[in-house]
């Protein structure tokens, strides 16, 4: 059973069979956390992860939330979007509120995200800045789909 809501007449829902991969690709391929990235690699992400995409009145998906996560103990919040043309109806928030009912995000010692300019946003669900920083290592390779893209 899909874990959904409603939010201004938009759908939001778990159901991976709803997920429209080349939407997810289009926007991703272009936002500063993923430019470039090859399809084969969002459908592999997407299948891999707990998502809740964002669907206008009529089916076309039009935004995403995407989790990594084990369902114990970790959770890993990435691919926030909501389409520009409609945006200011609070459908990331709408959908952070589901996520944050999710059976599966329930009782975890970690959630964690990185994000450039939506601070305030997730500052609403609990997020701050890192605890103990000096614990945090990363090994970050941002330039990994411009390397490996076919030429």
């Amino acid at each position: 059973m899909p874990h959904e809501s409603s939010h201004a007449g938009y759908l939001l829902s778990d159901d991976p069979a709803r997920l429209d991969v080349a939407a997810v690709h289009a926007f991703l391929t272009t936002s500063y956390w993923a430019a470039g990235i090859p399809r084969d690699v969002v459908a592999r992400s997407l299948e891999n992860s707990l998502c809740v995409g964002l669907y206008a009145p009529g089916g076309p998906q039009i935004g995403l939330v995407r989790v990594i996560t084990d369902s114990a103990t970790f959770a890993y919040l990435c691919d926030v979007y909501v389409l520009e043309a409609h945006r200011g109806h609070g459908l990331a928030k709408a959908a952070l509120t589901l996520l944050s009912s999710h059976p599966r995000l329930q009782n975890l010692r970690r959630q964690q995200l990185v994000t450039q300019d939506a601070h305030g946003l997730y500052a609403q669900f609990g997020f701050k800045p890192l605890s103990l920083p000096d614990r945090h290592l990363e090994k970050c390779d941002p330039d990994v789909y411009r390397r490996t893209a076919p030429r």
